[in-house]
């Protein structure tokens, strides 16, 4: 595919910035369209945005505003999003499903020649996932009980005879979504392969592990633990670590999530298919908090609080098979993440302790809680 006009939708934003970057250094001209709405963002582009990319302030609900995004344009990369752990259940299919059958809707109204839509999924789709039971097989557990984790009794149990079960990667033929945001998320890899195929619209979603790197979020409580961690250490705090801390989670970096973006963008191979986008490998969350720690010469050790996610997985990693078939491979490890948004996040102005003032909001919310 030839490169031409790209439209990179949340392009303000971390994954959205470094793919617009990534797209221009392929040849493209690029275009974003962004709402700038907090938490995400303070209503201004950011510092770091290219001035090399068009900018479009706009909304993926508003018709009028995806007309004026799409004009001219060749090939999509749709990343906007409603990301939280709030219960407004309604705001995560206002902004994530409807925003992309809007999307869809325009370019068959309007005729629109777009030659290639890349939608932006999630490695929570899998719900709690794929293991392996020694009497049953291969399971694939509904969620774990409410009951077991306030007892702090964290492993999921097989579904068909209660015993122990091992985690295994997670497959892209495999899907079972349970909370609002990755239903609608889904939703999305639905109408990308569905309504593309019906409307002769190439489309690829993309499911992402934990992406990581300098410009994700210091604002928003929903953007994880390297940012939770990180400036938990810089307040003088040890991380506050869920659980046992031994659940595996799998980590990719921003710039290989960039440059998968534009593989599949590209390929053909990939028309009408869903990709893992993962670091290929598992680490437990007591590991990656020593990562953080170590990159910052933060001495004590991780506080295990006990505490939950209502609706929180155990064990998450991708398998990257499908994707590296067709020759990308992550190229930064964790700890390379960790020292890029470490020397990022030294040069913002943190005017207030975010990371303590997101765990308080999930408190008393309910989305976190104490087991015992």
């Amino acid at each position: 595919m030839s490169t031409g006009k790209a439209l990179v939708t949340g392009g303000a934003g971390f994954i959205g910035s470094h793919t617009a970057e990534e797209l221009l250094r392929a040849g493209y001209e690029v275009r974003i369209l962004d709402n700038l709405t907090p938490p995400i963002h303070t209503g201004e582009w950011p510092e770091w945005l290219s001035k090399d990319v068009e900018r479009v302030a706009g909304d993926v609900r508003n018709r009028d505003d995806w007309r004026k995004a799409l004009a001219g344009v060749d090939v999509v990369i749709h990343l906007a999003a409603y990301q939280d752990l709030l219960p407004n259940f309604a705001e995560f299919f206002h902004v994530n499903s409807v925003g992309t059958a809007l999307l869809y809707e325009v370019i068959v109204a309007e005729k629109l020649p777009v030659r290639k839509v890349v939608v932006a999924s999630s490695q929570f789709v899998y719900g709690e996932g794929r293991y392996q039971c020694a009497k049953d097989g291969e399971v694939f557990p509904v969620g774990r009980e409410p009951g077991r984790l306030t007892k702090a009794q964290w492993e999921p149990v097989c579904p068909k005879c209660g015993g122990a079960i091992t985690a295994l990667p997670l497959l892209e033929t495999h899907a079972n979504p349970r909370n609002q945001y990755s239903i609608a998320k889904y939703s999305q890899e639905l109408m990308a392969v569905a309504l593309g195929q019906n409307y002769g619209i190439p489309s690829v979603a993309l499911r992402y592990s934990i992406a990581q790197g300098p410009r994700q979020s210091f604002r928003n409580a929903y953007s994880g633990v390297l940012r939770v961690f990180t400036l938990s250490n810089l307040a003088g705090r040890p991380a506050p670590v869920f659980e046992d801390g031994r659940q595996l989670r799998d980590y990719v970096n921003v710039g290989d999530v960039a440059r998968a973006n534009r593989l599949v963008l590209e390929r053909d191979e990939a028309n009408y298919q869903v990709f893992n986008v993962g670091g290929g490998k598992g680490y437990t969350v007591l590991e990656f908090a020593g990562i953080v720690a170590d990159v910052l010469g933060f001495k004590p050790s991780p506080q295990v609080t006990g505490e939950y996610r209502v609706g929180d997985t155990r064990h998450s990693v991708s398998d990257i098979t499908k994707l590296r078939q067709l020759g990308w491979e992550p190229t930064k490890t964790p700890r390379d993440s960790v020292r890029d948004y470490v020397e990022w996040i030294r040069q913002q102005k943190l005017d207030r302790d975010y990371a303590a003032e997101a765990l308080a909001k999930l408190r008393e919310m309910g989305a976190l809680r104490k087991a015992g």
